[in-house]
């Protein structure tokens, strides 16, 4: 595999913003426009929120980010890879620094929210192997049909 530069991303470049925007665009695919909690641009840059973008010889290949709800609780938001760079384990090592992060500002529990359709069965595999289970909504999210929350203990 390729060599893999993560780190803490300012949205400055847009690469991050392009890459959730095409993810926005997948998820009306698959569900209603009220059951999309995926950040807006003005969401992405609030100071609750901190984005890793994944790189390889420079370029944006995956990103995700981090949201405080709480001095205790995190959310995991915009988890997105590139379509060729699937399967790679890109994702995987995001998430590990995501979660390290999690840990170092003590939080006791990091919860996400994704979708119930087959194409986020390989999302949620990935939460999975990572130890987070089924869990009811959080935050200010509502029991929705088109919604799997998942969480996980720190």
């Amino acid at each position: 595999m390729q060599q893999v530069k993560i780190q803490v991303d300012d949205l400055s470049d847009g690469a991050i913003i392009q890459l959730l925007e095409a993810h926005l665009a997948e998820m009306r695919l698959y569900s209603p426009p009220d059951s999309i909690h995926a950040l807006d641009t003005p969401a992405m840059k609030h100071s609750s929120i901190t984005f890793w973008g994944a790189r390889v010889d420079g370029e944006l290949v995956a990103c995700g980010a981090l949201k405080q709800l709480s001095p205790e609780h995190g959310e995991i938001k915009s988890m997105r890879t590139e379509k060729n760079f699937l399967r790679q384990g890109i994702a995987a090592r995001l998430l590990e620094r995501i979660l390290q992060e999690a840990k170092s500002r003590c939080y006791k529990r990091v919860s996400l929210e994704t979708g119930t359709n087959e194409a986020f069965a390989p999302a949620v595999s990935l939460y999975r192997r990572f130890g987070f289970e089924d869990c009811g909504p959080f935050g200010t999210y509502l029991p929705d049909p088109f919604s799997r929350f998942l969480s996980k203990s720190l």
